[in-house]
């Protein structure tokens, strides 16, 4: 992601094409890492790994706007590389058409809002700075709860949750030593936000997924 922050002229062609570029290379790895180890077989079959890396990429990046549509478009060059090497490794299947389709909605959903996350937590304003670092730690801690509540994979769902603890502090302190006024409403916002984020996880996992 070098180029995105190699200048302050970044142009939105270079911009969002390392964007995409890092999404499609990430995509691929998820994919190509699956069961190589438990934990990487974790970790790459994860939404909070896409999530992550699209917020550190609007962090990276200088505009707003261009954070924005980067996140967008990370998101889905991410879902793209991973049908890809799943295409290849032929493992797609009849229904993955229809997987592909409701993660890539979910993408462009949820893209947008992390680029602007990872954008607003390191150059932006008041109030909105914790609200942003609450939005990205509560992906880590929602997670946990699917994995724990939904799947009842108590172990890594412990482990989930002890990284988006120690996320949420380390986003909290970050924004402390910025400055920013009400810091703390990034811990109190954080398992708020992590209830939600279960919540819409379970319904595209087990909902729409289900039904493709």
């Amino acid at each position: 992601m070098a180029p995105v922050t190699a200048s302050c002229s970044e142009t939105p062609f270079t911009v969002l094409a390392a964007t995409a570029g890092f999404g499609l290379l990430l995509g691929w790895a998820t994919y190509s890492l699956h069961g190589t180890t438990p934990v990487l077989d974790r970790v790459t079959n994860s939404t909070t790994t896409w999530i992550i890396w699209t917020a550190a990429a609007g962090a990276l990046i200088l505009g707003r706007r261009l954070a924005v549509w980067g996140g967008a478009l990370m998101m889905l060059a991410t879902c793209g590389g991973y049908y890809a090497a799943s295409a290849l490794g032929d493992t797609f299947g009849s229904g993955g058409l229809g997987t592909a389709a409701v993660w890539s909605v979910a993408g462009l959903v949820g893209g947008p809002m992390l680029g602007w996350a990872g954008w607003t937590v390191r150059r932006g304003r008041g109030d909105l700075r914790p609200v942003a670092g609450a939005v990205i730690a509560m992906v880590v801690l929602g997670e946990g709860c699917w994995l724990g509540l939904g799947l009842h994979y108590w172990g890594e769902a412990v482990a989930f949750l002890a990284v988006g603890v120690l996320l949420t502090a380390l986003l909290t302190v970050y924004l402390a030593r910025a400055g920013v006024h009400r810091y703390w409403l990034c811990a109190a916002l954080a398992p708020v936000g992590a209830l939600v984020f279960y919540l819409a996880e379970k319904a595209v996992l087990n909902d729409l997924l289900g039904s493709v």
